[in-house]
């Protein structure tokens, strides 16, 4: 219990940003505007943890969260009082579009993990390139209250969970199986609130 509880005080930044990223699920499975703001708190402290861990396109893809989760909360906040309802409301992705999101993911997976092996010691460049690539298109897809975003995080976040424990992040693994699991949850709740079925 003492070797738990002072790795918990040396590992400090990454404990509270994995507790914030479950905060935030939680909040974004209600269609909460705030889960930007813990976003917003989150992503600053992962930031270091993805740093000092190499993980690069990880922490690169950061600092695209950040800029997007203040778009994503001006978006949610404005959205909801132009229309005076009590939610931004979520839709469904065209079959054309869908193509687009793969493709887009498909481009940033190609151009991140070039640059992980030219550039970087990254020693998980596969993993670390798909789910930053995937990240970023499920990133905008949340900012805009797209149903499909849940899917791309079930994937990005099963694929994280091995990761980080291969790479002994283990409070953040523990954040993403239980983000696995929410974004499912999170999937069949939005999909409730569809306006374009």
């Amino acid at each position: 219990m003492i070797q738990i509880s002072n790795w918990l005080v040396s590992n400090w930044v990454e404990t509270l940003a994995a507790f914030l990223g479950l905060l935030g699920i939680f909040l974004q499975i209600k269609q909460n505007a705030w889960y930007w703001f813990t976003a917003i708190i989150m992503v600053i402290l992962y930031i270091y943890v993805f740093f000092v861990s190499g993980f690069y396109a990880d922490m690169s893809f950061q600092f695209y969260y950040l800029f997007v989760s203040i778009y994503g909360w001006i978006h949610w906040i404005r959205t909801k009082n132009i229309s005076k309802t009590e939610k931004l409301q979520v839709f469904k992705l065209s079959k054309l579009h869908k193509f687009f999101a793969l493709l887009v993911s498909t481009l940033f997976f190609v151009i991140i993990y070039l640059i992980l092996i030219k550039f970087t010691d990254s020693k998980v460049p596969v993993g670390d390139a798909f789910t930053t690539a995937l990240s970023i298109t499920a990133t905008w897809l949340l900012a805009r209250k797209i149903l499909e975003n849940w899917l791309f995080w079930i994937v990005v976040d099963l694929i994280s969970t091995i990761l980080y424990v291969y790479k002994s992040l283990y409070p953040s693994a523990i954040l993403f199986f239980v983000l696995t699991v929410l974004a499912v949850i999170g999937y069949f709740k939005w999909k409730k609130a569809l306006v374009n079925e």
